[in-house]
């Protein structure tokens, strides 16, 4: 109140976080992530269709397996003809030039890439499996855990109803569309869950870690 321009600097200013920390934040929450120092560059998942915009389909991109798949961000592969789309959505610098300052934006195309790209799915599904795994078997303390995980808090009363009522209507909507859920839990293993739990679970992950307080340093 006293310094709303924050002309004194007594404060950081809140900022999306950089490009391979979004990456490294969505595999710790789900699960993931090897935390191994060290070691040649990686290749993980490409969205379909990205290796075949190389120059003459020059680009071979032969995916990491294995824990290699979920090194942290920035051990991935700078490939200068097709460079990993994920990292440059998020104003990852080009390692073709020099970068003193990063650029930070905020834009449709990124929200659409954490809520859609095949390793943000993967991790969501990590975290509802952690859910199951950790918490009572009850839908309030489950969300409730998957929640503390990415936020780090405890959700407020109207965030947990918020959570509560998104995961009743994605119960509803798999409960009533059997094979979207199996589709949508596939490689996904939850021992004594029903296939639309699972993905109604996997659903709220998918919300809570699309947060804009999740990938944003506050």
């Amino acid at each position: 109140d006293r310094d709303p321009d924050n002309a004194l600097l007594a404060r950081q200013n809140r900022f999306r976080v950089e490009a391979e920390i979004t990456r490294d934040l969505f595999l710790a929450a789900g699960g993931l992530l090897d935390r191994t120092i060290g070691g040649p560059s990686v290749r993980p998942p490409l969205p379909k269709g990205v290796a075949e915009l190389g120059y003459a389909n020059s680009v071979r991109w032969q995916e990491s397996s294995g824990s290699d798949r979920y090194r942290r961000g920035l051990y991935i592969l700078f490939q200068r003809t097709v460079p990993y789309p994920m990292l440059m959505t998020f104003d990852c610098p080009d390692s073709n030039t020099t970068c003193v300052r990063r650029a930070r934006s905020n834009t449709p195309l990124q929200a659409l890439t954490l809520m859609n790209d095949p390793v943000f799915v993967e991790c969501a599904k990590g975290l509802g499996k952690r859910s199951l795994a950790n918490a009572p078997p009850d839908p309030r303390e489950r969300l409730r855990h998957a929640f503390r995980v990415c936020l780090a808090r405890e959700p407020a009363e109207d965030e947990m109803e918020s959570l509560i009522a998104l995961f009743n209507n994605q119960l509803s909507t798999f409960e009533n569309s059997p094979e979207e859920a199996e589709q949508f839990i596939k490689a996904f293993e939850s021992e004594g869950i029903d296939a639309h739990e699972s993905a109604a679970y996997i659903a709220v992950a998918r919300a809570i870690m699309n947060l804009d307080e999740f990938v944003t340093r506050e």
